[in-house]
């Protein structure tokens, strides 16, 4: 089988496209997550979405399984062939095909960067930007956006999948669909006011579909930028203050952290608000603004803006941050979980002290924080623990840390972000059994044959 299936795929994207050597296939079975290898049969790169469209046909034809994948840094092992069969690596498939800098919108294919895209705006179209998460700028935008991720631009426009205007789609079956403006008009200008299919893609695991092209909304990129942070030592404090600070809808950005490095950050609970204008006078009028809005903290002396001098100002405006990838590599070895919950915000302190608890008891290198969705709609609460892959204890304490964060993600009321398999499991038990009873029987009717990323979402 495997051999037909290697020879047949080369005959779609040709042989120097196709790989079932075992170190190709070894690279492919894991991510920088705790979870363990399994290993594909082939790895097959298309070069677009009529190759797609043949790769999902012979896969329904031999019943083998299709594991869809962006740049693989998803940190949950979504992108394992649990089951065998092929990684789709959609890496080839990264064009920039149109940007509407007036109604503010880009259309890409399913491979392409987060890092290509910000280097094409820079370049062709400097008064726009897109909302870009603390990844490196490999992290494919589809694969953010199917994942509900968040960005730089989340307190303006909600999570990624909020900013999403359209899509094409290879369905299980083969057939290419779109949803949104773009299935009735030339232009991908949103998701309204139709039926809204999107949902079909959104949250899945890649167990629905395979994102050919997405559009995405962008956003002025503004001439003056700045940051302020707002620091406290009361968790409990922390959800009025953020409803303050977002009532003002002017940051574009609103990040809590709380870490133990560096010493200066020890014991504090800091929030980090980027904001921009297209004017000194606007910029000023902004920080007043938000600076008004905490005034009555300032004021009773338990609340505070950190004076940052100019030169500092640039390492909190840099996107993506660095500062979440230096600590990645904490422990050495390669080994990195960062396990998201989204919950409302009036949750933090619950889960801060969550954090605190899990890190203590299993011994492992931590960062806290949150990114703050809409204006205070909801957060997405980050817990990051370092591991060392080569330490097969490091392994194991990162292993049951994540376990724990899960389990206390779902106590508080958040939903694990991004769920690795056993986090599935344990969102299903919570879940409505109606809900994922319509889930089973929509994912039948699209993926009659059982193709698609086998073992996710599965009981």
């Amino acid at each position: 089988m495997t051999t037909d299936l290697i020879t047949r795929l080369e005959k779609i994207v040709g042989p120097r496209f196709v790989s079932g050597e075992a170190e190709e296939r070894y690279l492919y079975s894991m991510d920088q997550g705790t979870m363990p290898p399994a290993v594909p049969d082939a790895v097959v790169m298309p070069k677009n979405s009529d190759e797609v469209q043949q790769i999902v046909r012979l896969a329904n034809e031999l019943k083998v399984p299709v594991v869809p994948m962006g740049a693989g840094l998803v940190l949950s092992g979504l992108t394992r062939a649990l089951k065998g069969g092929i990684i789709l690596d959609m890496k080839r498939m990264n064009r920039i095909i149109v940007v509407n800098p007036i109604s503010r919108y880009a259309v890409v294919e399913g491979g392409a960067s987060q890092g290509m895209l910000k280097a094409y705006l820079k370049k062709h179209h400097p008064g726009l930007k897109h909302s870009m998460p603390d990844a490196p700028p490999i992290a494919t935008l589809a694969g953010n956006v199917c994942i509900h991720g968040s960005g730089h631009l989340s307190v303006l426009g909600g999570s990624h999948s909020d900013m999403l205007t359209g899509m094409e789609v290879v369905l299980p079956s083969g057939e290419i669909i779109r949803t949104g403006a773009c299935s009735v008009s030339p232009d991908w200008f949103g998701r309204s006011p139709l039926p809204d299919l999107s949902g079909l893609f959104l949250g899945w695991s890649g167990t629905t579909g395979i994102v050919t092209r997405l559009g995405i909304k962008l956003f002025p990129n503004y001439k003056h930028n700045d940051v302020l942070i707002f620091v406290s030592e009361d968790a409990d404090l922390m959800p009025d203050m953020i409803s303050k600070l977002t009532s003002t809808q002017v940051a574009e950005d609103m990040t809590p952290w709380m870490s133990p490095k560096p010493d200066w950050a020890r014991g504090f609970l800091h929030i980090n608000i980027a904001y921009g204008a297209h004017s000194k006078k606007e910029l000023t009028f902004k920080r007043n603004l938000m600076q008004a809005s905490v005034r009555e903290y300032i004021d009773r002396k338990i609340a505070g803006f950190l004076p940052l001098p100019p030169p500092q100002k640039g390492r909190f405006l840099k996107i993506p941050s660095p500062d979440l990838a230096r600590f990645a590599d904490l422990r050495k070895g390669g080994g990195f979980e960062y396990v998201g919950a989204i919950m409302a915000i009036e949750h933090f302190p619950a889960a801060y002290r969550a954090g605190l608890a899990i890190a203590e008891k299993f011994n492992v290198g931590y960062s806290l924080g949150a990114r703050i969705i809409g204006a205070g709609h909801s957060m997405m609460f980050f817990f990051a623990y370092a591991f060392n892959r080569a330490d097969a204890e490091d392994v194991k304490r990162a292993s049951e840390a994540l376990e724990a964060t899960n389990t206390a993600a779902l106590k508080i009321g958040g939903i694990p972000w991004k769920a690795e398999l056993p986090a599935q499991k344990q969102i299903i038990e919570k879940m409505d059994p109606n809900t994922f009873a319509l889930m089973g029987r929509i994912r039948s009717v699209l993926d009659p044959n059982h193709i698609m990323n086998p073992g996710n979402w599965e009981k």
